[in-house]
């Protein structure tokens, strides 16, 4: 099975000296996903979590959403020409009453490391496939001030980061901001598919309590991953895009972009941030 990290000779320079010396890399390595024996999408991941990687991209093309869909996942033997198993090609074999929506088998999909699904389904599509409408009872609120600390709590979980410096991060909080679950992928659409094929796989979805952490931009992809898996709070580093503000602000979902310090833009789902305080400061 592949690595997370490689070693790659590199030529350093620094104040022009120069130095020659091995480099760790994060490992970048194609999974092709199947779905009852038929290719379905291929991704570039970092090698790790395939099988929840796998589980939680099912969840957000509506396909699973309880651990019950699933009967098997397998790393898929022979999948060279020499019949060699490069577990690089995983296969879902889904229950038999799982309804397989035909937008989903008609299309072979790829997904990069830095861009997600090309060509994704529209507003509608996931409007129209999710399993979880997110409706919290009783209503979710979390401060500002909590919200300030998820970074750098994330930020300390990320073991593979401190080796490479090329990996995204997605983090699961509960509504106290404890740390439920990380993960690191070269892609963060990834990242945040381990998260909820994991919780999947435990029965913990809807993840109806959860708060998701993401490092970088906050996407369509992203904020359609949050829904599908039912998450009422979906926070990013950095910017989200225009459609993922249009899709928080239609399902319902807290979209939080620029988490830096105690500054953040809430450009969605307001009434699940207890501004009380913060407002008495402004």
């Amino acid at each position: 099975m592949g690595r997370v990290t490689e070693r790659r000779k590199v030529l350093r320079i620094r104040d022009g000296a120069l130095s020659s010396r091995p480099d760790t890399l994060v490992a970048e390595e194609p999974l092709e996903i199947r779905l009852n024996g038929k290719p379905l999408a291929v991704t570039m991941r970092t090698p790790g979590d395939d099988f929840a990687l796998a589980a939680g991209f099912l969840v957000s093309e509506g396909v699973l959403a309880t651990a019950d869909d699933v009967r098997n996942i397998v790393y898929c033997a022979g999948a060279t020409v020499d019949g060699s198993n490069t577990y690089n090609v995983v296969d879902v074999t889904t229950a038999p009453d799982v309804a397989l929506p035909d937008f989903t088998l008609e299309r072979n999909v790829y997904t990069s490391s830095s861009c997600g699904l090309c060509g994704k389904a529209s507003l509608d599509a996931v409007r129209t496939t999710a399993r979880f409408p997110i409706a919290d009872t009783p209503p979710l609120r979390v401060t500002p001030e909590l919200l300030a600390t998820l970074p750098g709590r994330l930020r300390a979980a990320q073991r593979v980061f401190d080796r490479t410096g090329g990996l995204h991060a997605a983090a699961l909080f509960d509504e106290d901001g404890e740390l439920l679950d990380v993960r690191e992928d070269v892609g963060r659409h990834n990242a945040v598919d381990k998260l909820v094929g994991r919780a999947l796989r435990d029965g913990q979805l809807p993840l109806s309590r959860a708060i998701l952490l993401v490092s970088g931009r906050a996407s369509f992809e992203l904020a359609q991953k949050a829904v599908m898996a039912g998450i009422p709070v979906l926070a990013a580093v950095s910017a989200p895009s225009s459609l993922a503000v249009d899709l928080a602000a239609e399902t319902g979902l807290t979209l939080v972009g620029f988490l830096r310090g105690s500054s953040m833009n809430v450009y969605a789902g307001e009434d699940r941030i207890a501004l009380r305080a913060a407002a008495a400061q402004g």
